[in-house]
């Protein structure tokens, strides 16, 4: 999977370096632009994923950067604001962005509406090419097409649409250790306002449905202090 590399324009260096210093932590490349036209520059040499923008900018602002880019590219854009009232939410989206963020903002709600943004895109561009797999592991079946569960007898295990939604993610990523935010960006995205608690009860219902033991889990492994982690080796069909 290659690693989003994320466009920063942004006039306030402390604000800039802040963002930038913290997505790399998340593992995204960064670039910064002060303005409109070293923006462009980054544009034509690098290959981006995605704009952070800020809506105050001297020369060109944010919204009219956000027009002029709409014209010729469709990479995915977030406008940063002061001004987080509605009608000029509005006014963002009609230009062209993709996600709407109010100044002060935490680094890790953008982050997450980063990669919320980067999700909704890998799918539209992948759900008409692409039909969902299929998986087996430790003997039980997945069927991503019917979102169906077999158990190892071949018998039908009943999930709810968000158990189904998980338990994909981890058939998709096995003996990889994913933290409760990864599991909410991948599976609903902060839009729906979901818990770190929610992913929790959704792995605990996993769990009583997948293993023998549900206090001594096989499958669904705990990882202190990080996470889960989907033990088994993974088929796909």
């Amino acid at each position: 999977m290659t690693t989003p590399h994320i466009l920063i324009v942004e006039d306030d260096k402390d604000i800039g370096l802040l963002v930038a210093k913290y997505l790399k932590a998340n593992e995204m490349r960064v670039s910064i632009a002060e303005n409109g036209r070293t923006m462009d520059r980054i544009l034509a040499d690098t290959r981006i994923s995605l704009i952070v923008l800020d809506r105050m900018l001297p020369g060109e602002d944010g919204l009219s950067i956000c027009r002029r880019l709409r014209a010729t590219s469709d990479i995915p854009i977030i406008i940063l604001t002061a001004q987080a009232d509605e009608v000029e939410r509005i006014v963002g989206l009609e230009m062209g962005a993709d996600d709407y963020l109010g100044k002060p903002f935490s680094p890790r709600e953008l982050l997450a509406r980063i990669r919320a943004v980067l999700r909704r895109r890998d799918d539209a561009h992948s759900t008409a090419a692409a039909p969902k797999r299929s998986y087996k592991f430790a003997g039980w079946s997945l069927d991503g097409t019917m979102r169906r569960l077999y158990d190892p007898k071949g018998v039908r295990v009943e999930l709810t649409g968000a158990e189904f939604e998980v338990l994909l993610v981890f058939c998709e990523r096995p003996g990889r250790t994913l933290s409760r935010d990864q599991i909410i960006d991948l599976t609903q995205g902060r839009e729906a306002a979901p818990s770190e608690r929610s992913v929790d009860i959704l792995i605990s219902r996993l769990r009583r449905k997948l293993e023998r033991d549900p206090k001594d889990p096989e499958l669904l492994q705990t990882i202190r202090s990080s996470g889960y982690l989907f033990s088994p080796e993974v088929v796909s069909e």
